[in-house]
């Protein structure tokens, strides 16, 4: 009321300009579509981003590689390769977040007191994740560079849950990453884990 003006700039601005900055990692665009906004589709998300995820490792697995005749899609549909590496990916997101929970509530346990605190930070976690989008153009246009844009969009997810828990918890820079590391090293530890089991990864 003081100053007259809208605390949250990003009221008056179009979504595509709000969905930029967004894309930019820019802090007050994350706090709006956080508070201000009532997006729901969080859950919906992580399940594309996961399928997209599971998509490209099958693909990456030798038998889908080997055979390229039409004829064998209906097989490849049939196949549980492809739900078995759904089931790894969410192995690994979900120890991805338990690490960050972990992490944040070791360094901070009064920031993770109520239950919609928790929740706030997993809804924004999981709309973070939204760079997996990516996933799609980089394996539909598939050239020499692949595995470079693959490691570029990685960078970029975890730039935007990092964001995601300074927007939501109001933490500087070197404890998200903090957590973000740590989240990244109890996944990674799954991923050891699973591939002694002897699943493919």
């Amino acid at each position: 009321k003081s100053c007259q003006k809208p605390v949250d700039k990003y009221i008056e601005y179009d979504p595509v300009i709000i969905l930029i900055n967004a894309i930019l990692c820019k802090a007050q665009a994350y706090r709006h579509i956080l508070f201000n906004t009532k997006i729901n589709i969080h859950g919906k998300l992580c399940v594309f981003c996961l399928l997209c995820e599971a998509y490209l490792r099958w693909l990456q697995l030798q038998d889908s590689s080997q055979n390229t005749d039409p004829d064998d899609l209906i097989r490849y549909a049939k196949e549980w390769d492809f739900y078995r590496m759904f089931g790894i990916a969410s192995l690994e997101q979900t120890s991805f977040l338990v690490g960050i929970f972990i992490a944040l509530w070791w360094m901070r346990p009064e920031m993770l007191k109520t239950k919609s605190d928790f929740i706030l930070l997993l809804k924004a976690l999981l709309l973070s994740g939204y760079g997996k989008l990516l996933l799609i153009p980089a394996v539909i246009w598939e050239h020499d560079y692949t595995p470079l844009c693959l490691v570029f969009i990685k960078v970029f997810v975890l730039t935007s849950n990092s964001q995601a828990i300074r927007v939501t918890l109001n933490l500087n820079r070197v404890l998200s990453w903090l957590a973000i590391v740590f989240g990244l090293i109890l996944e990674n530890g799954v991923v050891c884990l699973v591939q002694k089991i002897g699943w493919d990864v």
